[in-house]
């Protein structure tokens, strides 16, 4: 893992959010990386309940100022960046005033998905992705936390894949176990076609957690499963896609996740 370039895409991480099952993975994978030689780089969602001062982050100028083009509109890009203390990581934070700056994370009070979580998906996957551009950071290793990630596969291998930056990335999706009901807006499939991806989306006409899940997947080139309760759909779409794939138990021995990370 010595010298390899890990950039890590998470929609929860310790020690901004809560210590949920993603939020403490997506730091302590990365932790370990850095204790292997690797360097890692994270991304994840500015949201309203992260305290900025607390936590000590600050505005990149040179980085901000992009505007992301969502469903015709023209949607101001701004990045933050803080250190997670006594550790060797910069976190990125992708932020809007529009789409990140209420407290909610991904659902509402009642547990209901918030009505635009596609556009900020949308939104978080070209502001990750024009930013490492930007960076000229070119990772070696992406690694994807949870379904809010599902994207970044399609994105990158189909809009983005002539892009010297992602030339020689390798996507490894880590899957959680199911974490909402329902589905999201429909209308994400026309969207994410205006972006100019050709592409039969089909698998995401209802775009619920089974079916974004479906979509990261396929479009990965292998998966970590991050859970010990995972969906049986998440399986049976690992097998359909013949994804090499790393269980649950052997994800949380350090010797074995790093060897897997290596060879993927």
């Amino acid at each position: 893992m010595k010298d390899k370039k890990i950039l890590v895409i998470s929609s929860e991480v310790v020690p901004y959010l809560p210590q949920t099952d993603k939020a403490v993975n997506s730091f302590s994978v990365s932790r370990k990386i850095n204790d292997y030689g690797g360097m890692t780089r994270i991304f994840m969602p500015k949201y309203g309940i992260i305290n900025e001062r607390r936590h000590q982050l600050h505005e990149v100028i040179r980085l901000s100022g992009m505007n992301m083009i969502i469903n015709d509109l023209y949607m101001p890009l701004i990045i933050k960046v803080a250190s997670i203390p006594k550790e060797r990581m910069q976190v990125y934070f992708i932020d809007n005033e529009d789409y990140f700056k209420r407290k909610n994370l991904l659902l509402d009070k009642d547990d209901k998905l918030l009505k635009d979580n596609d556009e900020r998906m949308i939104f978080f996957t070209k502001g990750v992705i024009e930013t490492v551009k930007k960076l000229n950071w070119m990772p070696d290793i992406i690694h994807l936390h949870g379904w809010f990630t599902s994207l970044f596969p399609l994105y990158l291998k189909k809009l983005f894949a002539d892009d010297p930056v992602f030339d020689n990335s390798k996507i490894v999706s880590f899957v959680y176990s199911k974490s909402f009901e329902g589905s999201l807006s429909k209308k994400i499939v026309e969207k994410i076609k205006f972006d100019g991806i050709d592409e039969d989306l089909s698998i995401i006409d209802n775009p619920s957690f089974e079916s974004l899940t479906d979509l990261m997947i396929k479009f990965s080139d292998s998966v970590i499963i991050s859970s010990d309760k995972i969906d049986k759909s998440t399986i049976a779409s690992i097998k359909s896609h013949s994804k090499d794939s790393l269980g649950f138990k052997d994800s949380s021995d350090d010797d074995k996740l790093m060897e897997f990370l290596l060879k993927n």
